[in-house]
C-alpha cells in the first residue's frame, strides 16, 4: 500500500497531479484506509508511471486515454495503438518543420544585425505586429517626442 505523498515521490509527479488522473479517470479510485487516506497498490503505481512517461513523451490526454484504453484489453490488436503513434509522429515532424524555420529565419536575422541601437533592431522589428504602423519594440523615432515639447 502506498500513500498519494509516497505514490507522487516514487513517480515524480505532483500530488496535485495525481489527484487531477484520478478526477480525469485516468488513476481509477483508491482504497481508502480506516483513516480514510487514498491507498494506492502497485497497479496504481505502475498505471501513474504509464500515464507520465506518455505525457513525457508529448501524447496529449485524450491520446494517453485512448493508449490506457487499449493497454487494458490486452487481446485487442495494436493497430490502434500504431494509429495514435503514427498521428502523434505526424505532429511532432509538424513542430520540428516549425521549429527548423523559427531557428532559420533567427539565425537570419541574427546574420543580420549590425549590433547598432534598439530603434534599428531587426529581431525586434520581425516581433511586431505585421500590418501595425511602427513596430511594438519601439517608439516612432520619426515622431516628435511629447516629452520633449
Amino acid at each position: 500500500m502506498l500513500l498519494i505523498g509516497e505514490l507522487a515521490r516514487r513517480t515524480g509527479t505532483k500530488v496535485e497531479t495525481v489527484r487531477f488522473y484520478e478526477r480525469e479517470g485516468l488513476l481509477p479510485p483508491p482504497k481508502r484506509t480506516a483513516g480514510n487516506y487514498r491507498a494506492y497498490s502497485n497497479r496504481h503505481l505502475n498505471r501513474l508511471s504509464f500515464i507520465r512517461r506518455a505525457r513525457d513523451l508529448g501524447f496529449t490526454l485524450d491520446q494517453v486515454r485512448e493508449l490506457l484504453d487499449l493497454a487494458d484489453d490486452a487481446n485487442r490488436s495494436c493497430a490502434a495503438v500504431d494509429a495514435i503513434a503514427s498521428t502523434h509522429v505526424a505532429e511532432i515532424d509538424r513542430k520540428i518543420a516549425d521549429l527548423n524555420a523559427l531557428r532559420e529565419e533567427l539565425v537570419r536575422l541574427l546574420d543580420q544585425c549590425e549590433q547598432g541601437t534598439i530603434a534599428h533592431c531587426l529581431i525586434l522589428d520581425a516581433l511586431a505586429p505585421a500590418g501595425l504602423e511602427g513596430t511594438a519594440h519601439r517608439r516612432d523615432v520619426s515622431a516628435p517626442d511629447p516629452g520633449r515639447e
